[in-house]
């Protein structure tokens, strides 16, 4: 049997890389410029090695600065963007910076070999609205729409107990805010016992999907490039 979660944590160390990372957290300014342009240059190194381009995909103010930071320190990663989902004053910035605007995937091709391509109104229509966030809209998604497959992910959305993989698990992260569960996660309620509402639209979170990931992850493959990746320590890896 594949290793659990809490196994692999086991074998990495994973406590003590936390650890470690709490402490860098509490150290000043200058240091944390220091160690970003030292993993910055890493990356740069490695990805030369392996014969891959880079880039920033660039979206609001946090990627901003992160591609800001890169050009700062002699680091030329183009930055890429679906510019026109920002608001008004973002995508002036985006031009200013020369950020390469995408379009949003193709939906489909013609018989006259025309590309149409997705529309947030058709998205949102076909699948339903990315509400609250898209990790949480992503939970409400997997209820909706239940497999055997998705079965213990979606036990772990209602109860936050785990199966096997997730180390069985009490209270885990996967359970979703209870006050959402309430609004939410009816479509549960004979599987769990459970007495909880149902949404009178739907939910998904391939709005961002078809809109931003899948336009800059096919620009990545195009160019032969990985992208950096800024994130937040609240954020947990959440960010694609």
């Amino acid at each position: 049997m594949a290793e659990n979660v809490l196994e692999r944590m086991e074998r990495i160390d994973g406590k003590t890389k936390i650890a470690t990372f709490m402490v860098k957290e509490k150290q000043p300014y200058d240091f944390k410029v220091k160690y970003a342009r030292i993993r910055a240059e890493e990356f740069v190194n490695e990805c030369d090695k392996r014969g891959l381009n880079y880039h920033v995909s660039v979206g609001g103010l946090d990627s901003i600065t992160l591609f800001l930071f890169l050009k700062s320190i002699g680091i030329d990663a183009p930055g890429i963007s679906v510019s026109y989902l920002e608001d008004l004053s973002i995508q002036k910035i985006h031009k200013m910076l020369g950020i390469e605007r995408l379009k949003s995937s193709v939906r489909n091709v013609d018989e006259n070999g025309r590309e149409h391509r997705w529309s947030k109104p058709e998205i949102i229509q076909e699948f339903g609205f990315p509400v609250l966030s898209k990790e949480t809209a992503a939970k409400i998604e997997s209820l909706a729409n239940p497999t055997d497959r998705n079965k213990t992910v979606r036990h772990a959305i209602v109860t936050g107990e785990t199966g096997a993989y997730g180390g069985f698990q009490k209270n885990s992260r996967m359970k979703m805010s209870q006050k959402w569960l309430e609004k939410f996660a009816g479509y549960a309620n004979e599987e769990e016992g459970t007495d909880y509402q149902i949404a009178p639209f739907k939910v998904s979170a391939k709005c961002c999907y078809y809109l931003k990931e899948k336009p800059c992850d096919d620009w990545a493959k195009e160019h032969n490039s990985v992208p950096f990746l800024g994130l937040m320590a609240s954020e947990g890896g959440a960010q694609s």
